[in-house]
């Protein structure tokens, strides 16, 4: 049986993941798990510690392992704290000896990925068997090349052995908002549905269903989701990044103070980058003209 199918042992914790309840993911006991699928469940918990912020705790414990999947977990947790070309270094070491783990293949493309080497993570998650995290990766790559149309290519593909699962569901729901229209609507009814049951909530499933409302022009339903992400984790930075483009949209006073705030809980953050890339090309398109006075 496949263990992440609904009758699965992984189904729940692999679930808990890919929601973003991490803290779910951490505390769930897998004492009762098979030997077969107690490795998988500690590779989830491993990589849940991380998105948390434990990359040093979870560095130092997976540290002197050999298996290749608790490897690429290190790998993870270094570039999560800040030692990228080691961390690179693992990775590429990885590909030559166990480039078939699925671990490996999942970890190493976020790794890729994350430098800034979206083909080579291409290359490594397309290898992958029937797996959906590979699939869900590959989608969210696409994505961030604007590469709308291999992405939609790729949820099509996966749709056709993985049916109703959760994370094509979330993937076709990525792009969903990224293609607009009526699709917008549709990402919307999943997004919500996981952001206000209880057994799916979390500050990312809140972020996205608060995307989706802007997108359908709903400022206040957006408004809302996102005071309740951050009253679920006031240093969400993705929350405050969407309270930014919210208080932009809306014309709001806040723009300033949520600026200010993005930048101390996460200076680095994708909107911030972007922001000073599109000022600085404005700067240097308006210097090209200068006014002139009238004789």
């Amino acid at each position: 049986m496949d263990p992440y199918s609904a009758e699965g042992e992984l189904i729940n914790i692999h679930n808990h993941f890919h929601q973003g309840q991490f803290q779910e993911v951490a505390d769930y006991d897998t004492s009762a798990l098979s030997s077969e699928n107690g490795p998988a469940a500690r590779i989830l918990q491993l990589r849940a510690r991380v998105a948390l912020g434990d990359a040093v705790g979870v560095y130092k414990e997976v540290k002197g392992e050999s298996d290749p999947a608790l490897l690429a977990i290190g790998a993870l947790a270094e570039q999560s704290a800040g030692r990228t070309e080691s961390a690179l270094a693992t990775i590429e070491s990885l590909l030559k000896s166990a480039a078939d783990n699925a671990t490996v293949q999942i970890v190493g493309g976020t790794v890729l990925a994350s430098a800034g080497k979206a083909d080579e993570a291409i290359a490594l998650l397309s290898q992958h068997d029937a797996n959906l995290d590979a699939v869900a990766l590959i989608v969210q790559i696409h994505l961030s090349q604007n590469r709308n149309d291999l992405a939609l290519k790729e949820v099509v593909a996966a749709r056709r052995w993985a049916q109703d699962s959760l994370l094509v569901n979330l993937a076709e729901s990525w792009v969903g908002v990224r293609v607009g229209g009526e699709r917008y609507q549709q990402a919307f009814y999943v997004f919500e549905e996981l952001a206000q049951s209880p057994a799916s909530s979390s500050v990312r499933t809140l972020v996205a269903q608060a995307v989706s409302e802007l997108h359908l022009g709903r400022t206040e339903e957006a408004q809302a989701a996102l005071e309740q992400a951050l009253k679920a984790d006031p240093e969400s930075a993705d929350a405050v990044a969407n309270l930014l483009v919210l208080s932009v949209l809306s014309g709001g006073s806040e723009t300033a103070e949520a600026t200010a705030n993005l930048k101390t809980l996460d200076a680095a953050h994708p909107l911030l980058a972007d922001l000073e890339e599109k000022s600085e090309l404005f700067d240097k398109a308006a210097s090209k003209y200068s006014a002139k006075a009238a004789a």
